[in-house]
């Protein structure tokens, strides 16, 4: 028997994955959920076409993050090459 999430839980659940970059994974585990069920709200087909879905936008939004602790580990050993010529 499946029992019914309220939409306070829902919005926070998908607030938490759009806004905070939160795994779907980690949510379900946070709020008890199954995966299945949080991967059904934010799935693309609920989106129009023109837009990004949820998990694409976090996923994005997390490679982004990644990108730029690696640029700026990059710069940081450019500079100090710099200064110890």
């Amino acid at each position: 028997m499946s029992k019914k999430i309220s939409l306070e839980i829902k919005d926070k659940v998908i607030s938490k994955i759009k806004d905070e970059g939160l795994s779907v994974a980690q949510a379900a585990s946070e709020f008890g959920l199954s995966a299945n069920t949080i991967y059904g709200w934010v799935s693309p087909a609920r989106n129009s076409k023109a837009d990004p879905s949820i998990m694409e936008l976090s996923k994005l939004r997390r490679e982004n993050a990644e990108l730029k602790q690696i640029i700026g580990g990059i710069m940081l050993d450019t500079e100090r090459g710099k200064k110890n010529r």
